[in-house]
């Protein structure tokens, strides 16, 4: 577990915009040397230069080759020293609904959301588990309890993480190694205001972030914001199918509405 009033290294990516950039700014703010990463560089340097006291540090990097992640984990620590929290957060997404379906798209979602995570863990599992110590916060989304309209490839790729965080989080703490969720609902960020339909609970970058950070330093598997959201999403998940889908049917857009719609 984290113990963020103990500043430390963090390593956060997808962090030019968003919930990543809204996290490296509140900790660096708390003292941390944050390491951040996006694929490209001119976010995380325009970041870098908000943080006066020189914190923030940008390492860009493509989340999708392996090998590349490998080398800025390295070259990471070397230069910051051993990271203590890294935040899973890049990732992207494309409306994809059975009006549209794409398997190119749904190919560019698993290899961004998904395998780009997969490849982050790759590179931190084997060092946190020989010092015997890290935490590591996944980033999915409420998205992934449930399939919704327009969110069969979005969807399936949080659904995957959730379900990866869960089957590694006991394995993990026998190496004295955390593991977490956190799945957000509508946060406003550059990709939700993309969205043409109302986003109900919709919630300030900033407070999202304060919600993390302190959940971060409790004890909680799964950290969720909102809370409206999440009471009403898990409670799609466990009901019967007959009545999600009833639920789900309502809230399908029309196929001329589908390729213009997103999701949180």
């Amino acid at each position: 577990m984290a113990k963020l009033d103990r500043p430390g290294t963090a390593w956060i990516t997808g962090a030019s915009s968003g919930i990543g950039r809204a996290l490296a700014l509140a900790l660096a703010k708390r003292g941390w040397t944050v390491a951040v990463s996006a694929r490209g560089a001119d976010g995380l340097e325009a970041l870098a230069e908000e943080d006066a006291e020189g914190r923030i540090v940008p390492f860009p990097v493509d989340i999708t080759k392996p090998r590349n992640v490998e080398t800025l984990v390295t070259n990471l620590e070397e230069r910051l020293g051993p990271i203590d929290l890294a935040i899973l957060n890049a990732g992207t997404h494309i409306p994809v609904s059975g009006h549209n379906f794409s398997r190119k798209d749904v190919a560019t979602l698993i290899e961004t959301n998904l395998i780009g995570s997969v490849n982050c863990l790759g590179a931190l599992i084997p060092r946190f588990v020989k010092r015997r110590g890290g935490e590591i916060a996944v980033v999915a989304s409420m998205t992934g309890y449930r399939g919704l309209p327009t969110s069969a490839g979005y969807g399936a790729t949080k659904a995957g993480l959730i379900n990866m965080a869960e089957a590694l989080k006991p394995e993990l703490e026998l190496h004295d190694v955390s593991i977490r969720l956190i799945n957000p609902g509508f946060v406003d960020t550059p990709l939700t205001r993309k969205n043409p339909f109302p986003m109900p609970f919709l919630t300030p970058v900033d407070k999202a972030a304060e919600v993390i950070l302190r959940k971060l330093g409790g004890r909680r598997f799964e950290i969720t914001v909102p809370w409206q959201m999440t009471i009403f999403l898990k409670l799609l998940r466990i009901v019967p199918n007959g009545l999600a889908f009833a639920v789900t049917r309502r809230i399908t857009p029309a196929p001329e509405e589908s390729g213009e719609k997103a999701n949180a």
